[in-house]
């Protein structure tokens, strides 16, 4: 039976994952939490609770997760043969923390302690070794407006609503409640998407190469792909900013003027653009705000570099232990910027820049509020199946969180712009190269959660979790 528990927890898993982008299911969640709370009531002991939790984080993210295949399909010939094992090794690593939630959970079994320990689980996950909070509950329901809610009580908090409803759907006596949660939740939403959205009366030219990343530092196409990017720039119209993608180009724009010249005269604007840059301290991926007429207003570092992509997790002491090849193939690590700042330039309203996986954190966005969020990224790595889809919609609730337009400029797609409420207002799909006029929306007034930040809600499911713990045997709660 403990076999069959675990093979059912695996299903569940799957389900729930098919809420993510690009599939966008919410609804199977509805069947699969009541299920997975079922199944941890008949788990024996915290060894049973684990099984069940690991099992369905298993399938979760080795759907939810599939595109990590991709990077190592750039050049299928050396690393095509680890890519079946990066996902399997990572869905299993990040279901750990699953495994955890259910072991705690346990002991009591009832909707209100599941939903706390799994929230806690998930938050534990956001920050514990740099954090990966990729595919979080709450991004299941992006598409509906449910997903207005995280303006308020944050993406954990939402989450935690989401379990505690779907376990609520296990008994008669409390499937009201639960039904209570969802009406609520989709009538705060559409509340909220009835709020009107103004103009800056600025435009934002989003720029899409879509240089194939087998291709994109090839020194044989370099140059088109630069030049690419300044036809684009120069096509009719005259935008207020221009904004390239992450590591647009090969060249290093604080030591090349005639590349800045080239860049701004093209454009006839300012410029974002992502570039890498090096100093005395090492090798940034960073964002270049150029001025109109090619100077350096303000750059910002990549400070939330990605494990094994951007920087070896103890390369030296790698080295130390005699595994010199694994660390030299992984050759130098990039070097984390400073942390978050806010961006400035003539004729701009003041942004907070994002590069790349930046946009996956809720926490990234703190201090001093920006009038617009930009995210430079290169999807490419992700494939074309879902990691670009996840990571917009990732992208599209940093926005909801906060009540700010997003301006998100992608290397093949999808490069979009982002109402304050996350909607798309204009985008260019995967695989095209390109460029969009779009119309720089103005931010709402800070929401709750801009105000008071996340801690208050996460203090509140500890209060409810404590609450279920108080219950004792009792499992209908």
């Amino acid at each position: 039976m403990a076999w069959l528990r675990f093979g059912l927890a695996i299903v569940a898993g799957l389900a729930l994952a098919l809420g993510q982008a690009p599939y966008t299911l919410p609804y199977p969640a509805l069947v699969a939490l009541p299920a997975l709370l079922w199944l941890l009531q008949r788990a024996r002991g915290w060894k049973g609770g684990f099984a069940i939790g690991w099992g369905a984080g298993l399938g979760y993210f080795g759907l939810t997760l599939s595109w990590i295949v991709e990077p190592f399909l750039v050049d299928a010939a050396r690393y095509g043969w680890m890519a079946p094992f990066a996902l399997g090794l990572m869905a299993a690593g990040i279901a750990l923390f699953w495994g955890l939630g259910f072991a705690l959970a346990q002991a009591r079994a009832n909707a209100l302690v599941l939903a706390g320990f799994w929230t806690l689980a998930e938050l534990l996950r956001t920050y514990i070794f740099t954090g990966f909070p990729w595919a979080l509950m709450a991004y299941n329901w992006v598409e509906t407006p449910v997903i207005q809610a995280v303006s308020a009580v944050s993406v954990h908090g939402l989450g935690f609503l989401l379990v505690l409803a779907g376990g609520w759907l296990l008994h008669k006596r409390t499937a009201l409640l639960s039904l209570l949660i969802m009406a609520g939740l989709w009538g705060y939403g559409l509340y909220r998407l009835q709020t009107p959205i103004e103009d800056t009366g600025l435009t934002v030219r989003l720029v899409q190469p879509n240089a194939v990343q087998a291709r994109k530092w090839d020194p044989d196409y370099i140059p088109l792909f630069y030049q690419r990017q300044l036809t684009l720039s120069a096509s009719v119209g005259k935008p207020d900013v221009v904004i390239w993608p992450e590591a647009a180009i090969a060249y290093l724009p604080d030591e090349q003027p005639i590349v800045r010249t080239q860049i701004t005269t093209a454009a006839q604007a300012p410029v974002i653009l992502g570039a890498r840059r090096r100093d005395e301290n090492g090798v940034f991926n960073s964002l270049f705000l150029l001025n109109k007429d090619s100077s350096i207003a303000e750059v910002y570092d990549k400070y939330h570099l990605v494990p094994f992509g951007e920087y070896m997790p103890l390369q030296g002491l790698a080295k130390r232990l005699g595994l010199k090849g694994l660390a030299e193939q992984m050759g130098p690590s990039n070097t984390p910027g400073s942390g978050p700042k806010i961006l400035e330039a003539e004729g701009l309203p003041p942004f907070l820049p994002l590069i790349c996986y930046e946009a996956i954190f809720p926490q990234g966005i703190t201090g001093p509020r920006p009038a617009w969020l930009v995210q430079i990224t290169n999807d490419a790595w992700f494939g074309a199946r879902s990691g670009p889809y996840q990571h917009l919609a990732q992208a599209r609730v940093r926005a909801i969180e906060h009540g700010l337009p997003l301006a998100r400029a992608a290397n093949t797609g999808i490069s979009a712009m982002l109402d304050p409420l996350g909607r798309i207002t204009a985008s260019l799909p995967l695989g095209v190269d390109g460029y969009i006029d779009a119309p720089l929306p103005k931010p709402l007034p800070p929401t709750l959660l801009a105000r008071w930040g996340q801690w208050p809600m996460i203090g509140g499911i500890v209060a409810l979790l404590a609450l279920g713990l108080s219950l004792g045997k009792a499992r209908r709660w």
